[in-house]
């Protein structure tokens, strides 16, 4: 069986337990979406829920739901802060995540309250290509099809 080549943008971060990409802007605003992985092993999706604009949510905690073909996900907060935005276009039409997910298939965009402490967790830049193939082994020990 051929490996899956899995595209991981090396300008964003990416958070190791729940397989969410994270793009800081400014004003500590980050905007972010899961990765290649994380929707390789849920499919298609089928429906999201997220949190609304103006929630606070804590790094780790679910903020959401993705239900895809084969499984329903926890979407995990990446950073502790307040949800700014959700990416309604996505929400109504989840087709988008599974066609652009590190562009117009973005989640949700939170203002951190501290992403200087909260970011140090992340994988970018060069630690991120051995992470990318431990991650793949570890989930086809798993039985997953990566």
């Amino acid at each position: 069986m051929a490996k899956k080549d899995f595209l991981f943008p090396e300008e964003l971060f990416y958070e190791k337990n729940s397989h969410m990409w994270i793009r800081k802007e400014e004003g500590d605003i980050v905007i972010s979406g899961i990765d290649a992985i994380g929707l390789d092993n849920l499919g298609d999706l089928a429906y999201i829920t997220l949190r609304p604009a103006g929630t606070h949510v804590k790094k780790g905690e679910s903020m959401g739901t993705l239900e895809a073909a084969k499984m329903t996900g926890d979407v995990f907060a990446p950073v502790s802060g307040t949800v700014v935005a959700v990416n309604e276009a996505c929400v109504q039409n989840p087709g988008i995540v599974n066609d652009d997910t590190y562009g117009r298939g973005w989640l949700i965009s939170i203002k951190a309250d501290d992403w200087p402490g909260e970011s140090v967790d992340f994988v970018s830049g060069e630690a991120l290509k051995p992470w990318v193939e431990a991650e793949i082994k570890r989930l086809e020990s798993q039985g997953f099809d990566a």
